[in-house]
């Protein structure tokens, strides 16, 4: 831990300020590495293109979505990076480790940005009716694969700080600090209604508050937030039928859904240089829906 246990004081002057005193040049990750689990459609394969877009090589997760092979393909025709995809079980430890390692090898010996973004929903009502099994998933999926994909993903990021080279031993370029950020909700602050969701809302919770210390624990060598969406959108609020839909567009003052293209610029933020001094944020994008 950074934190000096001795006094209870954090070491003074512990994280580098980027050199550039343009705001612009700051959100450019041209030769940098990033990852991104879930990717292979909705808001994760909305980031991927971001973070391509901003110059970043990137490596696309997905469970069981194939057509990520196709994206990863897109993203490398249109923005001219690298980009491949990869089979990722992020309950695993062992697998999420044997990835990010074998992805590093692969895309310049380094890890610049990881954006943790695997997560299924809860469909089945009241909790005290709901299956077991499918709590469990959610929680394994949601909670455990946030949790898998940080330890390994900062253990590059404090490597690269402390050493300032690649895993090959070449010069480390253009490296401030690692970035890891997690897709959350609102429903992690808030209980949204009217579905009934108190697993994936306490999920949603444990992963805020887990970046959050990490936030604290990784000081020095990396940054660690969370993007909190409101109703995006995609495939996983298909549960909702047209009635529920127009109560959450009720209670939302922006008065609709968003969708992931809205979501690009918080996660580019926060994965580039211009957030140097940003970290334990969980940044809400939900057109208002928290305020009232």
């Amino acid at each position: 831990m950074a934190a000096d246990m001795k006094n209870g004081a954090f070491p003074h002057d512990n994280m580098d300020i980027p050199k550039s005193d343009r705001v612009l040049p700051l959100f450019s990750l041209k030769g940098r590495t990033a990852i991104v689990s879930g990717a292979g459609a909705g808001i994760g394969l909305a980031v991927a293109q971001g973070l391509a877009e901003a110059g970043a090589n990137v490596a696309i997760w997905y469970n069981s979505n194939k057509q990520a092979l196709v994206e990863a393909e897109n993203i490398e025709k249109t923005y001219g990076v690298k980009c491949r995809a990869y089979q990722v079980n992020v309950i695993s430890a062992d697998a999420v480790d044997k990835a990010i390692n074998e992805i590093v090898q692969e895309f310049n010996g380094r890890l610049d940005v990881f954006v943790a973004n695997s997560g299924i929903a809860w469909e089945d009502g009241a909790f005290i009716d709901g299956p077991a099994e499918t709590a469990k998933k959610v929680m394994a999926v949601n909670v455990d694969g946030v949790m898998w994909c940080a330890k390994s993903a900062g253990a590059h990021f404090r490597r690269q700080k402390k050493e300032g080279t690649t895993i090959d031993g070449k010069p480390l370029d253009n490296f401030v600090a690692g970035s890891f950020i997690a897709t959350a909700s609102m429903s992690g602050s808030i209980v949204n209604i009217p579905q009934l969701q108190a697993v994936y809302n306490s999920s949603k919770a444990a992963v805020i508050h887990f970046c959050k210390s990490l936030a604290v624990e990784w000081v020095g060598f990396a940054r660690c937030n969370t993007v909190s969406p409101g109703y995006i959108q995609t495939e996983i609020s298909a549960f909702a039928d047209a009635n529920i839909k127009s109560q959450w567009k009720d209670k939302t003052p922006m008065g609709r859904e968003g969708v992931v293209n809205e979501l690009k610029g918080a996660f580019l933020y926060l994965a580039s240089d211009a957030a140097s001094y940003t970290t334990g944020l969980d940044m809400i994008v939900d057109g208002g829906y928290s305020l009232p």
